[in-house]
């Protein structure tokens, strides 16, 4: 049994992880908003952007020069993995939900013969899948660490993506994120982002009301500017995404941590009390005990 000293000791400490847990819950509960606002507000531009890509992409896709941001190289093989995550931790299974939505996709990737290569954003991810896939890491792209997310990290990776493209380097990019749902509810989610990903059917190319789009000069002119772009915009929703989910899990996590640390302590107290209860009778009867004897 441990001795009163241990109890406390044990008592203090759980207090002051409580401390910590409180604090960090706070935090994130302040950061959560900022980042929300950001993660809600590029959802219909990135949405927008993609629907209006599709109608464009419809017209061109099979035709032969088309961009390879549209129509990819023509192959399948190598397949190019960009998955979100945070740099840091204790934010619940928000990290380690993303590396299990990527194994599972490297396993089926390569279960079909195809070749993966990872690109991870995020140091937690990067730790993850380095453990088991170390060699298919191209380079590990360091997150936002908390701050908000500058565009610039966005279109730096997602010029790095075009060249290795250009290069021949893969076929197919699929990025994986958690999309933000509430506090407690991140889901990941896998978005192809190249060869182009067309709807499949008809009713999902356009705007929501029906409209269809003229373009001028050409379609051609309009999709060498807009596909890297577009590239770069669904790069930056993740990253917002992903920002906003790492915010509600932590705070999820730290109230959780908190709760627990509550119901330690009054375990901790309760065993404290007896023992030291048990203590006091003990004394006393070895008192008593004594007295009768003289």
């Amino acid at each position: 049994m441990p001795s009163l000293k241990d109890l406390r000791a044990r008592i203090t400490s759980v207090k002051s992880t409580r401390k910590i847990t409180s604090a960090m819950k706070m935090v994130a509960a302040a950061k959560l908003r900022r980042a929300q606002t950001h993660a809600e507000a590029a959802r219909p531009y990135a949405e927008a952007m993609q629907r209006m890509l599709a109608a464009l992409a419809r017209n061109i896709a099979g035709r032969e020069g088309a961009p390879k941001l549209l129509a990819g190289t023509g192959s399948d093989k190598v397949h190019l993995i960009i998955s979100v995550t945070s740099d840091r931790g204790l934010a619940g299974g928000f990290n380690s939900n993303i590396g299990r939505a990527t194994r599972r996709l490297i396993q089926r990737l390569e279960g079909e013969g195809k070749t993966v290569k990872l690109l991870p954003v995020g140091r937690k991810g990067g730790d993850y899948l380095a453990r088991e896939y170390r060699d298919r890491i191209i380079e590990r792209i360091p997150g936002s660490a908390g701050k908000d997310v500058p565009f610039s990290v966005a279109e730096e990776l997602g010029a790095r993506v075009t060249s290795m493209l250009e290069k021949g380097e893969f076929d197919v990019a699929t990025l994986v994120f958690n999309r933000f749902n509430n506090v407690m509810s991140q889901t990941p989610t896998e978005i192809q982002l190249i060869p182009l990903a067309l709807p499949s059917n008809d009713n999902e190319v356009g705007d929501k009301d029906g409209a269809t789009y003229e373009f001028e000069p050409d379609e051609e002119t309009i999709l060498a500017r807009l596909l890297p772009r577009n590239l770069q915009i669904q790069i930056y929703r993740a990253m917002l995404e992903s920002a906003a989910g790492e915010q509600g899990a932590r705070m999820t996590a730290m109230d959780s941590a908190t709760r627990n640390a509550g119901k330690a302590i009054d375990r901790l107290t309760q065993n404290y009390n007896r023992t030291r209860q048990a203590n006091i009778t003990r004394e006393l009867i070895e008192i008593i005990s004594g007295a009768e004897a003289l």
